[in-house]
């Protein structure tokens, strides 16, 4: 006899769905049309149908604690052919935004993250950040010394950026940590109470090895080369994602080269660094890379009238690109001999620099660590998915 038990629907999370874009969940009716036109939907499983009905009766202990929700990469294939335009992609999309903000910390940060009013605020605090604290230590100047040339590190000393960048990004990984600890938890408990795998726990030494199986996937967006109607969004995901990798590496290589130059006899080694340089070329490719694939997701999102883009994603994309351009800006305004307004873009670059780590977290951008953590899990549970 099957198991039967009571279904208590969450009021509160389908209208939150619904808030978050997903407002037109409603009118499903359950064709299954979406599972039939989705790429990855298994055989043995009709997906994204279970998750909408789901949604619609407010299941919500059933998908935020559900690895399935962020294996869609949105490529929008299933709204796209959804006779009732109920739009299962938006859905999807609606519920791994909850479940953002459901898995951070503090919650008034996750709520201010969503709400288009509370960005001035969200930005005005590195621009007072930058300010005060570098008027305090003397750290910021405005008369900065030109003899040489244009060097952002004279206006704000790197000092300054590191003392301010480096606790954003270490209380980023705090939030993740935390978040993650939870996340992790609840996926495998979901998994096992659905029969989706068949061990009993997490080895951490099999889940860094299915992560370095699944490293290929990720880097060449295969799944979106699976994707039919919309498969053009692979092009602009991957440009962004390389751009932001290529951006950490030259980040890095210049944080320990001039921190580990302090200990050379020559003193230390501040930039700007010569345009011949081969680590310069890797920032000025991943620069317009990131410029490029962030302005493909504008015209592409843009143009899609069948998905719909709510403020949480115009966000990350516009801060994505507002990052290239003025990076990209600064240091074209440099080389152009223009002073002013090459500190000007630069100051706005370093606010959106600190909000892209102080709040990623909170924002869409998230989901390039749970989306990581749920196909890792994914190919260590051995699930054909």
């Amino acid at each position: 006899m099957a198991e039967t038990y009571l279904i208590e629907p969450d009021l509160n999370f389908i209208n939150e769905v619904g808030a978050l874009g997903g407002e037109d969940l409603k009118k499903c009716y359950q064709c299954a049309t979406c599972s039939v036109a989705c790429p990855i939907s298994p055989d043995t499983r009709p997906f994204p149908r279970k998750e909408m009905i789901a949604a619609s009766w407010g299941l919500k202990d059933k998908l935020v604690g559900n690895a399935d929700i962020w294996l869609c990469h949105n490529c929008g294939d299933c709204s796209t052919r959804c006779p009732r335009e109920a739009k299962p992609g938006d859905v999807l999309a609606a519920v791994r935004a909850y479940t953002i903000e459901e898995y951070a910390q503090p919650k008034v940060l996750a709520r201010a993250m969503k709400d288009p009013k509370k960005l001035p605020i969200l930005l005005a605090i590195p621009a007072v950040l930058f300010l005060v604290v570098g008027l305090i230590t003397g750290l910021l100047d405005f008369t900065p010394d030109m003899s040489e040339g244009i060097k952002h590190w004279k206006f704000v000393s790197t000092w300054l950026v590191d003392m301010l960048m480096l606790p954003a990004a270490i209380f980023a990984v705090a939030v993740f940590a935390l978040g993650l600890k939870r996340f992790l938890a609840d996926i495998h408990q979901n998994a096992l109470a659905e029969g989706k795998t068949t061990k009993e726990k997490i080895e951490p030494v099999g889940m860094v090895m299915a992560f370095i199986r699944i490293i290929p996937t990720i880097l060449l967006h295969k799944k979106f080369g699976e994707c039919t109607d919309n498969n053009d969004r692979q092009i602009a995901h991957l440009l962004t994602l390389l751009g932001f990798i290529g951006l950490f590496i030259v980040t890095s290589i210049f944080f320990v080269v001039m921190y580990g130059s302090y200990f050379l006899p020559s003193g230390p080694l501040h930039g700007p660094w010569s345009q011949l340089n081969p680590v310069k070329w890797l920032a000025n490719i991943s620069g317009v890379a990131l410029i490029v694939g962030t302005s493909l997701m504008i015209k592409n999102r843009s143009s899609k009238k069948d998905q719909k883009s709510t403020y949480f994603d115009w966000y990350l994309v516009y801060m994505a690109f507002g990052l290239g351009v003025t990076g990209m800006g600064a240091q074209l305004t440099r080389l152009a001999g223009m002073a002013g307004v090459s500190f000007a873009v630069y100051y706005i670059h370093l606010i959106l620099v600190w909000a892209l780590f102080a709040y990623l977290p909170f924002s869409k951008l998230a989901h390039l660590v749970y989306r990581t953590v749920a196909m890792t899990y994914n190919e260590y549970a051995g699930r054909n998915f």
